[in-house]
């Protein structure tokens, strides 16, 4: 299948938020026109382009009819062109021009009706006139088009052809997946949904950041975790997944971020696994109340993405869902409004940099005692003002208050959260004390 002719690359520095951001937004303008859906060829081609980011990123098909726990996966569908031709001979409605104008999964059709006939395939949205909705139908036949109301109520009585040259026939769904390996066999999922036609945050920005975040585990010289991505059809293709990956991602995962809609720059949002109090739940609020305190903390009763499936009972994977504006919860939702404008690099980085330190703070951890009896005399090792002042011991209160606690028992990450700072900073004093021979990991 045809790529485009640039595809932008990865950023040159990983610690560069800036350059960070304006890569993910590249790839997003590149993956945005596709249309994509439960399956088809859109999919494919997404997966192709993601591929040249990582290389060993695998996909998989599974034909149509296959029973995935309560489940059966669906026809393939695909589309060349569909369109509607107004009265006077001109297109009122063109696929081409946008794909949410088509109703997804909508079966072939070339016919001629009334405007009161036609009224019956149309969709718009009276609260949001000049907006085209997302709407799909995968499951039972039918074809329909979507426009913007104020469009709608415009249109003039007479005949309109309406033609969807598509197919719908038995296939296959697509979906990716690539597993990094550490030094331990133990995973940290990352999961993300690869399904929907253009729409810049609810579909591409939690996808992209799940790429980049792997690129970047990819980049380092070791990993103590092994990491796995999965890139699936929402709803259908995570039950796939775990149809075929079950036994596996319950005995290995740790711990597991689900993505989606990373790419505003609105408030960050928690969602929580089903059980609540897995490590990605502890982590990810760690990060979000140090990086955003205003964030969103919803209840796993508000679920409404993968989560639901990877935590479902019986399944039960230790996985928590971050997003910036929760699905469902933006009024560009499932609509033509969520388009590139709605995401920004600044929104992109900001995701990716947040989810980075969840995963370092799973990476990174460690247990440390100090190396003295009594409190290290850190003076002498340049590590604390050599002028005795009122205000002086608060200078390297945070380092004090990590040896405190650094009697080999709690983790570095525990002592981070008893001692009220970001794990980021706990692991940067942790190595310069490691560097002075006061602390030893054990």
């Amino acid at each position: 299948m045809k790529l485009p002719s640039h595809i932008p690359d990865l950023p040159h520095d990983w610690n560069e938020p800036s350059q960070i951001g304006e890569a993910l937004y590249a790839l997003a303008c590149a993956l945005y026109p596709i249309n994509r859906s439960l399956t088809g060829d859109g999919v494919r081609q997404s997966l192709a382009m993601l591929r040249h980011y990582l290389p060993g990123l695998q996909t998989h098909e599974m034909a149509s009819g296959t029973q995935c726990f309560d489940w059966t996966v669906p026809d393939e569908w695909n589309v060349r062109e569909a369109y509607i031709i107004g009265p006077d001979g001109s297109k009122v409605v063109d696929f081409a021009q946008h794909n949410l104008h088509l109703v997804g999964y909508s079966e072939p059709v070339d016919v001629t009706l009334s405007l009161d006939e036609l009224q019956a395939h149309l969709h718009s949205l009276p609260a949001q006139p000049d907006a085209i909705p997302y709407v799909t139908s995968y499951y039972r036949r039918r074809w329909g088009f979507c426009l913007p109301h104020r469009q709608r109520e415009q249109l003039p009585a007479g005949q309109y052809r309406v033609v969807i040259d598509a197919t719908l026939a038995p296939g296959s769904m697509t979906y990716g997946d690539l597993l990094l390996p550490g030094d331990s066999q133990e995973e940290v999922l990352l999961s993300s949904y690869l399904c929907h036609p253009s729409m810049a945050n609810n579909e591409l920005s939690g996808p992209l950041v799940g790429v980049f975040l792997m690129a970047w585990l990819a980049s380092l010289p070791q990993r103590r975790y092994s990491y796995r991505l999965m890139l699936v059809p929402e709803t259908l293709g995570a039950i796939a997944y775990l149809s075929r990956h079950l036994d596996h991602l319950k005995l290995h995962t740790i711990a597991g971020f689900n993505l989606s809609c990373l790419g505003d720059e609105r408030a960050y949002s928690y969602l929580p696994s089903r059980k609540g109090n897995t490590l990605a739940d502890r982590v990810l609020v760690h990060v979000l109340r140090h990086t955003d305190p205003a964030y969103h903390h919803y209840s796993f009763l508000d679920r409404g993405s993968n989560e639901r499936q990877l935590c479902a009972p019986g399944v039960d994977l230790p996985v928590a869902s971050m997003m910036r504006s929760k699905y469902g919860c933006f009024p560009e939702y499932h609509t033509s409004l969520d388009d590139l404008s709605l995401i920004t690099p600044a929104g992109l980085a900001g995701s990716f940099m947040a989810l980075r330190r969840a995963i370092e703070c799973i990476e990174l951890e460690g247990r440390y005692c100090v190396t003295v009896m009594g409190e290290p005399q850190l003076g002498k090792r340049g590590l604390y003002p050599d002028l005795s002042t009122s205000h002086s011991g608060w200078q390297v209160r945070d380092m004090m208050n990590l040896l405190a606690y650094s009697d080999g028992e709690l983790t570095l990450f525990e002592i981070a959260e008893t001692i009220a700072i970001p794990f980021w900073k706990a692991r940067q004093l942790a190595d310069l004390l490691l560097e002075h021979d006061v602390l030893r990991a054990v």
